[in-house]
């Protein structure tokens, strides 16, 4: 699913609305140190590596398609989102392109890692165990550097809400940074989805214990259909929790957590959310949304000065 790409906010000509209340400042951030790691890709099926590098002040996020010789750089940015079908897609204006990205900008994100360069050898970001936990380890190992300038950041003056169906995506004015996920799988869970609210606090809450190791997910028929499809190639029972049926998981050790399914559909929105490129002041809410309602989400936001300063 294509999507239009709209200026960035500081790109536009208009001026937003200066706040007047004082927001919490803290420095930006990178990476201590240079990390790698090796596994598949999802959907290719393909061997595939991932190097984190420290970024520059005010980078933000960059991927760096390593298997290409130029024009390798792909901003990590809700701009530059061109497919959300399936995970998040990049793309520069030369059509490289970096697919499922959301689960290692959740965890450079969660670190509150406001910089870093993530380099790839291939058009996908490698699945790992389907979460963020490899990503989270590989920044423990690396360690964070504090840079010396203050992060960008806006706040929330007004409700901005994206809709499909029953589905829906909002920001709500909020003196916390709070995302809000309620899940229960357009109807087709039952036990599963026994827990089907929660909420992570973005500043007080630890990423690594509370959505970390919630790996992705998908049902069984769906998965077949993909496979057909050409895609999903890399999948297994060892990356992706797959359910059978509306209380059956065919993954042996079964759920990593009662409520494993909504802190991963948390964590790819906080994943989603880093590429605003700014530290939103408000509360997120989502009811069963997902990559294209939370990136239409920030792209709405953008479109809307009045709802932020």
């Amino acid at each position: 699913m294509s999507m239009p790409s709209p200026q960035f906010y500081q790109e536009t000509s208009y001026h937003p609305t200066v706040c007047h209340s004082e927001m919490a400042q803290t420095l930006q951030s990178t990476l201590g140190g240079t990390v790698s790691c090796s596994g598949v890709g999802v959907h290719s099926g393909q061997p595939v590596s991932l190097t984190l590098r420290p970024g520059k002040v005010d980078s933000g996020y960059i991927f760096v398609r390593t298997d290409v010789t130029s024009n390798s750089k792909i901003a990590g940015r809700y701009d530059h989102v061109v497919d959300t079908q399936l995970c998040t897609k990049l793309a520069n204006a030369e059509g490289f392109s970096i697919s499922t990205v959301e689960h290692v900008l959740a965890a450079l994100a969660g670190a509150h890692i406001t910089n870093a360069i993530i380099e790839v050898n291939g058009p996908e970001v490698p699945i790992m165990d389907g979460s963020s936990a490899v990503f989270s380890q590989l920044i423990e190992k690396a360690g964070i550097q504090p840079q010396n300038t203050v992060v960008r950041g806006i706040k929330i003056l007004k409700p901005v809400r994206v809709t499909v169906g029953q589905s829906y995506a909002e920001f709500v004015p909020c003196e916390d940074r709070l995302v809000t996920m309620t899940f229960d799988g357009h109807g087709r869970l039952k036990k599963l989805a026994a827990k089907k609210e929660m909420t992570f606090d973005w500043d007080h809450d630890d990423f690594n214990d509370l959505l970390a190791d919630a790996r992705t997910f998908g049902f069984y028929d769906d998965a077949q259909k993909l496979l057909a499809m050409g895609l999903a190639k890399g999948a297994s029972l060892e990356n992706t929790v797959v359910i059978q049926d509306e209380n059956t998981v065919m993954n042996p050790e079964g759920l990593r957590s009662s409520d494993e399914l909504v802190r991963h559909k948390i964590l790819d929105a906080v994943g989603d959310l880093a590429l605003a490129g700014v530290r939103i002041q408000g509360h997120f809410r989502g009811v069963n949304s997902g990559h294209a309602l939370n990136n239409q989400l920030l792209r709405a936001l953008f479109n809307t000065p009045d709802a932020w300063c």
